[in-house]
């Protein structure tokens, strides 16, 4: 028998569905026929296919309105996020404060409207947070993000029991991966080589490779999968006694 993901009939919203990681996500979702809304916290092009709305999810009432003005939601994608490099020992508790909120608090909020119309519908849902392979390792000069993602594993784990039967929680903890940004974050083409070759498949992903998994969680291919964390990192990290003992 074939398997082939198959989300016709399904309304998906992206949170930062636009670019990066994100784009790759609301990419796979459409090709595998899903309708797909993206939001960010401004006004953009949308991506072709898809509708897009101005939303910042750390705003609780203005992640309610706009999960209200869907007709309905059947998977949720928790995507936006991110922070930039500061030193933990001088960066003021604001900041620490607007990384975990975006990070960690609002996804729980998009989660808790999703899953408010998830719960009522005959087909349930299904929400995918994306976290970071941060969440499992030290997270030298991103530490507030690194505990927010290892938060937000945990919150998968918590609200796949809660919300079970009617709603499956997963998560995807992805390692480096290609970008726009891939070049503001690891310098220049010769600096991010040598970061792959520390990549036991020998490069970063590319942001549909990240999409892809995203759309098997949230398809029937994945109905018993609920409170996982999938490890999307292309093998991990190399220990660095290794990395001597190979001349990296």
């Amino acid at each position: 028998m074939a398997l082939s993901i198959d989300l016709s009939g399904r309304v998906a919203l992206v949170t930062g569905g636009t670019r990066g990681i994100g784009l790759g996500i609301t990419q796979a979702l459409l090709a595998a026929g899903a309708t797909v809304v993206t939001c960010s916290r401004t006004a953009v092009e949308p991506v072709p296919g898809t509708t897009h709305h101005v939303c910042d999810v750390r705003d609780a009432e203005a992640v309610q309105a706009l999960v209200a003005s869907l007709d309905r939601l059947d998977i949720l994608v928790n995507n936006a996020g991110g922070a930039p490099a500061t030193d933990a020992a001088t960066a003021s508790a604001r900041f620490h404060e607007k990384i975990v909120g975006l990070n960690l608090l609002a996804p729980l909020l998009c989660a808790q409207a999703a899953n408010a119309v998830m719960q009522q519908q005959d087909s349930g849902g299904a929400i995918v947070n994306i976290s970071s392979i941060s969440a499992g390792r030290p997270a030298p000069t991103i530490a507030a993000y690194g505990a927010a993602k290892a938060g937000l594993d945990s919150l998968t784990t918590s609200l796949a029991m809660e919300w079970a039967p009617k709603v499956r929680v997963n998560a995807i903890d992805v390692g480096l991966c290609r970008t726009e940004q891939t070049d503001d974050h690891y310098g220049d083409d010769a600096s991010v080589a040598a970061i792959e070759r520390t990549i036991p498949i020998g490069r970063m992903a590319r942001p549909d490779e990240v999409g892809n998994v995203a759309a098997f969680l949230a398809s029937e291919l994945a109905s018993y999968v609920s409170g996982a964390t999938v490890a999307c990192h292309g093998g991990g990290e190399t220990p660095a006694f290794l990395l001597v003992q190979k001349g990296l």
